[in-house]
């Protein structure tokens, strides 16, 4: 089974000019378009109340649109049912059966998808190789860690062979040294297989993690989609900035433009880089506390109002007429003093300017 195995199954979704609507005013998702290749794993990433899980349970066909289009391969299934969307879902709480052994729980869904027992046992026996629990068939979901049980959620879902996989907040029931293994495991299986995978999360480094493509959602709609290198270095407004990581958002004055090439200047202190297309005027610096450059000599004025230790690096606190900063550095050996007063600069690469909004 393992040729055929999802991997030539996987398909693209399709969201044309999507909304869901609840009753006469409450917009879940406003007039979306989405569009994810088949054999990619793409992340619904954002805070609570963005429309992430409207939208993956648009998908699922657990949630019907309002209006517009959603297509999985080349098949209209806007109006089709959960049961006839060839679709699997992992949930956040598992949902797996304690009275039933793990083999039996990845059997279930087969039980009602015309398979045979023995086809059904050789195909769950197949999801768990599949997920690393060969050797657990007799065991009950009571017996395994969470991130077995989440193992167990997948194999089942594997099993049904479905055209698209879904994933549903599936490492916020796992503590912190769990939640880097599983991503980690659901990411190999996904690649191995060349699965279609639609992921929500609100965790933004489990999302830069595992995807192919993010897709960034406020306020019920997309705020910016991309790989997770560019939304990290090239966010298109505040919001994506600063929730793609950690951002520092400066106030600053773009003094001059020249080509493609902006200098800035923030208390006093000048900076050259990318323009973006903005023109002279104010603008907002944004800078990852990594890319921050504290000197003694060079740089806008500033003081430290808090230094942290926190094992391979410092952190740091900084205040100026500019503001707060967060910064870090990898120096633990000679940290700055609390009170002291230094310089702030900012590297060559990294800082990106964007619009005031």
């Amino acid at each position: 089974m393992s040729e055929k195995l999802l991997g030539s199954k996987a398909a693209p979704v399709r969201f044309e000019g999507v909304s869901k609507v609840y009753g006469k005013h409450v917009v879940a998702v406003d007039k979306i378009d989405l569009h994810v290749e088949a054999g990619k794993l793409v992340t619904l990433l954002g805070p609570s109340g963005c429309g992430k899980t409207t939208t993956l349970r648009m998908i699922a066909g657990l949630e019907m649109a309002t209006t517009g289009r959603i297509l999985i391969g080349d098949r209209d299934v806007t109006t089709l049912p959960a049961t006839d969307r060839d679709v699997s879902m992992v949930f956040q709480s598992y949902a797996l059966f304690p009275h039933m052994s793990v083999l039996e729980n990845v059997m279930y869904g087969l039980k009602f998808s015309g398979f045979d027992k023995a086809e059904a046992r050789a195909r769950a026996i197949q999801g768990l190789e599949l997920v690393g629990l060969k050797g657990y068939n007799d065991r009950l979901p009571s017996e395994l860690s969470g991130g077995q049980q989440q193992r167990v959620a997948v194999a089942r879902a594997l099993a049904l062979e479905p055209q698209v996989l879904l994933f549903d907040e599936p490492l916020s029931n796992l503590d912190a040294k769990l939640r880097r293994q599983v991503r980690e495991d659901i990411r190999a299986i996904q690649q191995d297989l060349g699965l279609t995978v639609v992921y929500v999360t609100h965790d933004q480094e489990e999302a830069l993690a595992v995807s192919d493509e993010i897709v960034v959602m406020r306020n019920a709609s997309i705020a910016q989609i991309g790989s997770p290198r560019s939304l990290y270095d090239e966010p298109v407004d505040t919001f994506v900035a600063d929730f793609i990581g950690e951002a520092n958002l400066i106030p600053c004055q773009i003094t001059s433009v020249e080509g493609d090439t902006a200098t800035i200047e923030i208390e006093g202190h000048s900076h050259s880089l990318p323009s973006r297309g903005l023109a002279v005027g104010p603008a907002i610096l944004a800078v990852r506390p990594s890319r921050l450059v504290i000197s003694e000599d060079h740089g806008a004025p500033a003081r430290v109002a808090k230094a942290t230790y926190v094992g391979v690096r410092m952190e740091y606190t900084l205040e100026g007429g500019f503001g707060q900063v967060f910064a870090v550095q990898d120096d633990v050996d000679t940290p700055l003093e609390v009170g002291s007063d230094v310089r702030l600069a900012f590297a060559k690469n990294g800082p990106v300017l964007l619009p005031v909004e």
